[in-house]
C-alpha cells in the first residue's frame, strides 16, 4: 500500500498545473490554496506535503476560509454543495454516512442548528464529520453556537485543515 502511495504522490506531482489543482480542489475547496499547493509541487515525501498543506491553509484569508466552507454540503444535507465537483461531494456523502442512521427527529434537530448557526455567523457550520455520530455532531455544533465570530472561525479553519488531511489521502490512496 505505501508503494501505491507514493506512486500516487508522484502523479500528483507530474500533473500538469491545472490539472493538479482541480484535483487539490476537491481536498480543500479555496482557490487560493489548490493553486498554491500545485505551484509547490513537487513533494519528495507525504509528510512534506501534508505539512504543506497546513502551512498554506493556515497562511490564508478569512475570506479564502470562507471559499472553502461554502465548498461544502450542510452537515446532514442530502445533497450536495452547488460549487462541489463530483469527488468531494462522494468524499462529504462518505464522511456524513452516519447521518442516514440517525433518527428522523436528530436529523430535524440538525437542519435547524445549521439554520441557526449560519443565521448566526454566516457561514456553514463545520465539523470533520469522518466516524461521528449524528448525535455526536449535533452537540458539538450546539456547543459551537455559543462561541464568538472570532473563536469559531478559527475553530472552523481547524476543523477544515482535518478534512483537508483525510481527503489528500483519500487522493492519494485512489
Amino acid at each position: 500500500m505505501t508503494y501505491q502511495i507514493y506512486k500516487n504522490l508522484a502523479w500528483l506531482n507530474e500533473l500538469p498545473p491545472n490539472e493538479a489543482e482541480s484535483a487539490l480542489l476537491d481536498c480543500c475547496g479555496a482557490q487560493e490554496w489548490a493553486e498554491r499547493m500545485a505551484r509547490e509541487r513537487p513533494y519528495a515525501t507525504l509528510e512534506k506535503l501534508f505539512q504543506k498543506a497546513e502551512d498554506i491553509w493556515f497562511d490564508l484569508t478569512t475570506v479564502d476560509h470562507l471559499e472553502a466552507f461554502a465548498a461544502h454540503p450542510q452537515i446532514g444535507a442530502s445533497k450536495p454543495a452547488a460549487v462541489q465537483a463530483e469527488q468531494a461531494a462522494d468524499w462529504s456523502a462518505g464522511e456524513q454516512a452516519r447521518i442516514k442512521d440517525a433518527e428522523a427527529d436528530t436529523r430535524e434537530q440538525l437542519a435547524e442548528i445549521n439554520r441557526l448557526y449560519h443565521q448566526r455567523f454566516g457561514f456553514i457550520f463545520i465539523v470533520c464529520a469522518s466516524g461521528k455520530t449524528a448525535e455526536e455532531m449535533l452537540a458539538i455544533a450546539r456547543a459551537r453556537l455559543g462561541n464568538s465570530a472570532e473563536t469559531e472561525l478559527r475553530l472552523a479553519a481547524e476543523e477544515q485543515s482535518k478534512i483537508t488531511a483525510i481527503r489528500l489521502a483519500k487522493l492519494l490512496e485512489k
